[in-house]
């Protein structure tokens, strides 16, 4: 309702209200009844009756309905003839009435891949020496585990930008792009579609057949990723993509395993990990989400059979010292890892256990006593002041042991069932245990209650199941003197953040760094390249480096195990790891493993290192600091010199896109168009639950009710690109996306009324100064062109992607079409002489130049189309590629595409105080404007008379009469110092102290509707007014606060 013109909401609310009264009476509201229409039918009611109203609103319902059934049926769907890879004749085909995002795009990607205008190569195929730089950068390698989302779609929107905007500039530019084979991701998706269609493990398929239909997988959503990213505009050289697990990728995963190795970096270890249980392995920390409990929560677990078991619980129980009527009580929120327990820790200081130092405790399940041992970390204040220590299932546990030298004890297998060491808990899972335990110590009259605790579960963000800390044989990498490395980087400015608010997690990080635990129990992923020592047939007691052959081959491991033992190579037999490295090992090599590293390939030597990184902030630890300490490490180099992080995207409502929420959006689906029925397809044909899926699907019927409209690549770019600021996160809606569609729609038709007007004009070779010839419009137009070359060129060199989008669109709607274009009709509509010329040139510059980045009637015109062209190019590929070919070209801009022109950067004209003066002339056309919206009918032309104060708001009319008179649709525009004008008949605005606005209404409206209108406002104000002074007297105003007296009484005396 806020969308309508002030004067018909109130009609338009109560046939809203009256629709909700009766529902179905008129059921054609829906197919685009005129809302003036409406307003009117209401005030027929208002004056006839309830029934006129009601017909009067039903026939104007039928005949909207009629038009919208004629509209669709007259409706051809575009159909492209283009020739794949050909480029598209828009020189004899027509404009189209309106944008058509699916028409302008068609065609212009294939042709721009055929003519390799994305490669860092000339047009003889050799990369040249180029004094004007190079911009180098990787695409990050979305996962192959789907499709792209709207988060991936920003980055592509970011990077796009930056890439075409430097391929503008005249740089070499090489855009490498690739997708990442995500070994957990991938390998959890393939194995529930896996059980979901087959009801097979893979397990039960086996590992080689597992993998090759992991390999079937990546073949179709590999190819589906790569034409997502087509669909997105971006420029990347595709002969150089590159998959995580191809050939040279492999190579170097290998190679740098083993220097890590060779240089003492990487050892194999017994220490604590993210353990899954579901998936049997290993995960990273970005693997782990936490849940937030307040408290007590009941959590229904898949890997229980979906039963509830209690979380957020803090249970105490005693351990009974020794050969004592003595007691320790302790709290866990994890009562069953008692049975891992092995000491229990007090303070050294606490005078409450002093005498109990050295002294044990008895375990109750297990026959073993437990030490009491001291340790300053131990709070005092907290609890009883005893810990329960069990190194093998907590973190600080496992450090606390450490430093005392404690065993660790596991209790649970790989699955989480509880394992041999835990006597008749044996077999349980580990929640049934929990419950079992909890019941033990009553039973032995050592349970001490319960409270609710607040506290944060960790949750595996693949399976879902409950991560559990878990002590096992796993391969590290020592990062602490590459962490320091990457840290002095940035210190020192080698290596520059974007923002640099970024600067204290990448420092917080480093400062902090553990090792890294590199391998995964996976099967899909590198092969780590260690094989296991196996002398006479006999396993290895102990599983560390000793039994370990790092290596690339089986008979290399084979022969260097033989001379480390001495012993004959025949006793030996080998096997490798069956292992896989974490898929960010892998990730971490990119931007050396794409250029052929550890080969001293051609490109490698050209291109590496890079020069430009472009992520989110959410991986700038596990994937940019790897990066940068990795290739540190391996080739002595920082791998590129600036990274941009850019926020998170989220829904509307600010929520983390999820698929059970039904949130996450396919970028195509915007792009395109697609139906409410056609998402919730979507989400059939994915892999979540039958619950899932309604849970998903109430989402989307809630956020899209009537699915998303097509909004086309350039407009859902354009909106990507403006959200980016000050790495906030993006709450995306798509109605803001559908706001630049209707931008787009206002380029357009600002090129069909140059084609129309300016139809056989050929511009001139060179871009023209503007000079006394031409009009003060045209010059204003100009200096404003410029100066959003000027805004521009500073936005993208400091990173202000929203800066810059603003300049954009407020040059070419606000000052381009709604001021230049609307004041140079009757010019353009007149007859033909300099001045038609003039302003021709000046919107053909405008119009050439934003189509890049984004100038007397002619000349300005070509100046304006062309220049504002290029402008927009970097953030609207597609939209200024159509226009751009469709204009006349100057010999200077004789370039085959528009993505190869010249971005514009010199700034060749501005005029400051005419630019001033058009603001001052402009404030006054506001002042008109608002006065004839409130007073006037669309259709009247009124007299105006300005009474101008001073000498600037004078000049500055006289200047831009012909502006001032045209947007307010005037009859006549006078302006005069003198203020004995004859006030009679008008009505009356300020322009703050400069200039008085007379409205001749006269013979123009209905006085006496207009003094009913009055009468009204002033019963209003009156009310208000006595209602106030009546709270103000009442008794209770000594209570009120003197800060709203205050304002209470501005509002009286207002």
């Amino acid at each position: 309702m806020a969308l309508l013109p002030r004067e018909t909401a109130p009609a338009c609310i109560l046939y809203v209200s009256f629709l909700i009264l009766v529902p179905g009476l008129v059921p054609n509201l829906s197919s685009g009844c005129d809302h003036r229409d409406i307003a009117s039918a209401v005030f027929q009611r208002l004056l006839k009756g309830s029934v006129g109203w009601l017909l009067a609103v039903a026939l104007c319902s039928s005949k909207n309905a009629e038009k919208n059934q004629r509209k669709a049926a007259s409706y051809v769907p575009f159909e492209n003839k283009t020739v794949k890879g050909e480029k598209k004749d828009v020189i004899n085909e027509p404009m189209l009435p309106s944008y058509n995002p699916a028409a302008v795009e068609s065609s212009w990607y294939d042709w721009w891949e055929k003519k390799r205008f994305f490669k860092p190569e000339g047009k003889d195929g050799i990369v040249h020496e180029n004094p004007k730089g190079k911009f180098i950068m990787v695409i990050p390698p979305p996962n192959v585990t789907g499709s792209l989302h709207l988060g991936h779609a920003l980055t592509i929107a970011i990077q796009d930008t930056l890439a075409r905007w430097n391929r503008m500039l005249g740089k070499t530019v090489l855009w490498n792009p690739g997708c990442d084979h995500a070994g957990i991701a991938t390998q959890v998706v393939v194995e529930k579609k896996l059980w979901k269609e087959q009801k097979l493990t893979r397990h039960q398929l086996g590992r080689e057949n597992f993998v090759q239909k992991i390999w079937e997988w990546k073949q179709i959503f590999g190819e589906r990723i790569y034409n997502q990213i087509r669909g997105l505009g971006a420029s990347v050289d595709w002969d150089r993509a590159c998959f995580t697990m191809d050939e040279k990728m492999r190579n170097a995963v290998t190679a740098a395993f083993i220097a890590f190795y060779e240089k003492g970096l990487i050892k194999r270890a017994n220490r604590m990990v993210n353990w899954s249980p579901a998936l049997l392995s290993a995960i990273s920390d970005l693997e782990v989400d936490y849940l937030e409990l307040p408290g007590r929560t009941l959590l229904p677990l898949a890997s229980h059979g979906g039963r509830s078991y209690e979380f957020g619980v803090m249970v105490q129980f005693a351990y009974k010292v020794e050969d004592s009527e003595e007691e320790i009580i302790v709290a866990t929120t994890r009562p069953e890892t008692l049975l891992g327990d092995v000491c229990v820790a007090v303070h050294p200081d606490d005078a409450r256990w002093k005498h109990l130092h050295g002294k044990f405790v008895v375990h109750p399940f297990l026959n073993k006593r437990l030490p009491i041992l001291t340790d300053e970390c131990v709070e005092i204040s907290l609890g009883t002041g005893a810990l329960k220590i069990t190194p093998g299932h907590d973190k600080k546990d496992f450090d606390f042991g450490v430093r005392h030298q404690l065993p660790i004890i596991n209790i649970f297998n790989d699955d989480g069932t509880m394992n041999g060491t835990c006597s008749r808990f044996e077999g349980l899972k580990r929640y049934d245990a929990r419950i079992a335990v909890i019941e033990a110590l009553k039973e032995a009259g050592l349970y001490r209650g319960a409270q609710s605790h607040a506290m944060a579960i960790p949750i595996c963000s693949r399976s879902k199941d409950v991560v559990e800390d878990m002590v096992r044989p796993q391969w590290f990498l020592n990062c602490g003197d590459m962490a320091k490395r990457a840290l002095a980087a940035v210190e020192s400015g080698s290596l520059k953040i974007i923002p640099s608010s970024h600067n204290i997690t990448w420092k917080r990080w480093l400062e902090n760094s553990r090792d890294w635990c590199v391998s995964r129990q996976l099967w899909w992923g590198h092969r780590i390249p260690a094989y296991k020592i196996i002398v006479d047939g006999q396993e290895p007691i102990l599983d560390n480096d000793d039994c370990w052959v790092v290596c690339e081959s089986e008979q290399e491991a084979l022969t260097r195990a033989s001379q480390r033992l001495n012993i004959n190579v025949n006793r030996i037999t080998v096997e490798q790891d069956p292992d896989v490295l974490d898929t960010w090992f892998s990730s971490g090599l990119f931007p050396l493993s794409v250029f052929g590293w550890p080969e001293k390939t051609d490109d490698f030597m050209r291109f590496f290192p890079g020069t430009f990184l472009e992520t989110g902030h959410d991986i700038l630890f596990f994937w940019v600091a790897r990066m940068v300490m990795m290739s540190l490490s391996l080739t002595n180099q920082l791998p590129f010199s600036t990274v941009y992080l850019h926020a998170l995207v989220r829904d509307a409502h600010g929520r983390k896109m999820s698929k059970s929420l039904g949130n996450v959006i396919d970028p195509v689906d915007v792009i395109r168009g697609i139906s409410l029925s056609e998402l919730h397809k979507t989400l059939e044909n994915g892999n979540l639950d039958e619950k899932e899926i309604a849970k998903a699907q109430a989402g989307q019927t809630m956020d899209f009710p009537n699915g998303i409209p097509e909004c086309g690549t350039d407009a859902l770019r354009y909106t990507l690109v403006s959200y980016t600021i000050g790495g906030k996160d993006v709450n995306l809606d798509i109605n803001r996306i559908v706001a630049h569609r209707h931008f787009c729609n206002k380029i357009w038709n600002a090129n069909k009324l140059y084609y129309f007007y300016c139809s056989g004009y050929q511009p001139a070779s060179e871009t023209p100064s503007p000079s006394e010839e031409f009009s003060c419009m045209d010059r204003w137009i100009l200096s404003r062109l410029y100066k959003a070359c000027e805004v521009i060129d500073v936005s993208f060199n400091s990173f202000l992607f929203t800066q810059m989008t603003d300049a954009l669109y407020k040059f070419w709607k606000e000052e381009l079409c709604d001021v230049y274009l609307e004041s140079s009709k009757p010019v353009l509509q007149g007859p033909d002489g300099p001045q038609k010329i003039n302003a021709m040139e000046t919107l053909y510059t405008c119009i050439e130049t934003g189509l890049r980045q984004e100038m007397t009637i002619v000349i300005m015109i070509e100046i304006i189309l062309m220049m504002s062209k290029r402008l927009l190019h970097p953030i609207m590929p597609f939209i200024t590629e159509e226009l751009w070919q469709r204009l006349p070209k100057r010999s200077s801009l004789a370039h085959e595409s528009i993505c190869i022109a010249d971005y514009p950067k010199n700034v060749l004209y501005r005029n400051v105080v005419l630019e001033e003066q058009q603001v001052l002339a402009f404030e006054v056309a506001h002042c008109i404007r608002a006065l004839r919206s409130s007073y006037l009918e669309p259709k009247a032309r009124p007299k105006v008379t300005v009474i101008v104060k001073n000498t600037k708001i004078n000049e500055a009319l006289h200047l831009f009469h012909n502006m001032v008179e045209c947007l307010c649709e005037l009859s006549e525009l006078v302006i005069t110092y003198k203020p004995e004008v004859d006030r009679r008949g008008h009505v009356i605005g300020h322009v703050a102290d400069m200039a008085e606005v007379l409205l001749l209404i006269k013979g123009l409206v209905d006085s006496k509707k207009e003094i009913t209108k009055l009468e009204k406002k002033k019963a209003s104000i009156i009310a208000t007014t006595e209602r106030l002074e009546r709270r103000l007297n009442s008794p209770v105003v000594a209570k009120i606060p003197e800060s709203i007296l205050v304002q209470e009484r501005a509002r009286v005396f207002f």
